[in-house]
């Protein structure tokens, strides 16, 4: 089984993409918005990349369904199966956002948890999805010709395993985070450690590497868009080697035509992004706008929670970023000491929690 070592090269082409990416990012990142704005749009952006992924996988449901269906209000007879894979990508996509939360990293554990939410149906609780232990094939739809031979179940594991291992390593050499989210891309879809919900899995977990690198954009982007808006170009792009069959040459192939393709994507996603995020940072005064960049990241986001309840209690804490207990109770009482928030119920048990005043226009 041959060794993962990603074979690519940062043309110059390539360079430039970054740079640009990273002009973006920064751009974006020091834009105020209003917490109640920037809800509604993280919130369109996780409907727009359920959309798009589910939509790639041969899903029927319209974007405006594909909202009411999250949202519970309706049900499409015929369509159980495209109901069921887009309240599972819209669960993994919350997993995400839980994992980014609490600075997690990737592990084969959050892989197979991802892969276990997308193929649930929308359960919030799964247990993580093991490998497959069968061969699977990639065929043409309309030929039936075998487009792709994935490695053999007993080299998954292994794969696997070196991936993750990749990701530790690619982190402490510093490789620019858009290139180990493709990389992340390639290999998942190369190894195809499932016999269904594959390409899904892939795509969240690139999107994982993202914010986990401080490339999440507040949330706002939806790369998915970029894949679905021209299908051929992204199974053309990923579609590399000298043949078929994973041992074929697959893991050695040079992958450098994919790197380019899928930072172009992100540099237009982002982009999409900056003009969306600009309108909607006017919005407010500017007085608003200094307090909020005042506020470190956590700060920022917990406003959100503010927005919905007046006071809050550790264990509010706990849900919303998905903390431990001990951890909760730090964080709070860090807030407390940098005059954010102020004790008001110091019960031990019922302790509770609101802005400090300066704060509370915030909301308004």
């Amino acid at each position: 089984m041959p060794k993962f070592e990603p074979n690519y090269t940062i043309t110059n082409r390539t360079a430039n993409i970054l740079i640009r990416i990273e002009a973006v990012r920064q751009r974006i990142e020091l834009l105020p918005i209003h917490p109640t704005i920037l809800v509604s749009l993280r919130e369109t952006a996780k409907l727009f990349s359920t959309h798009y992924s589910t939509m790639i996988e041969g899903n029927r449901l319209t974007q405006e369904q594909v909202e009411q269906v999250v949202g519970g209000s309706n049900h499409f007879a015929g369509r159980a199966r495209d109901e069921a894979e887009v309240k599972g990508y819209y669960a993994a996509i919350g997993e995400l956002e839980s994992m980014v939360a609490r600075k997690g990293s990737i592990t084969e554990q959050f892989i197979q948890t991802l892969h276990a939410l997308v193929m649930g149906a929308g359960r919030k609780r799964v247990k993580p999805a093991p490998y497959r232990t069968a061969q699977n094939v990639i065929r043409d739809a309309s030929t039936r010709r075998i487009v792709y031979m994935p490695p053999e179940a007993k080299d998954v594991p292994p794969l696997m395993s070196q991936l993750t291992e990749w990701f530790r390593r690619s982190e402490r050499d510093d490789i620019p985070c858009a290139i180990r989210a493709a990389v992340a891309h390639y290999q998942f879809a190369t190894i195809h450690p499932y016999l269904d919900g594959n390409g899904r899995t892939a795509r969240l977990l690139t999107n994982s590497v993202l914010h986990l690198g401080g490339y999440g954009l507040k949330g706002l982007y939806s790369l998915e868009e970029y894949y679905a808006k021209n299908l051929s170009e992204y199974y053309n792009a990923i579609s590399i080697g000298p043949s078929h069959n994973y041992y074929g040459g697959r893991a050695e192939a040079d992958i450098t035509r994919w790197i380019n393709y899928f930072c172009e994507g992100v540099e237009l996603s982002f982009e999409a992004v900056s003009k969306r995020a600009e309108q909607a940072a006017t919005v407010g005064t500017n007085d608003k706008h200094i307090q909020l960049r005042a506020l470190d990241a956590m700060q920022r986001r917990s406003l959100e929670l503010f927005q919905v309840q007046q006071e809050i209690a550790s264990r509010d804490i706990q849900a919303f970023f998905n903390y431990k207990p001990r951890s909760a109770t730090a964080l709070l009482t860090r807030w407390v000491d940098d005059g954010f928030i102020v004790v008001t119920d110091p019960g031990l048990r019922t302790r509770k929690y609101s802005l400090a005043k300066r704060h509370r226009k915030l909301l308004d």
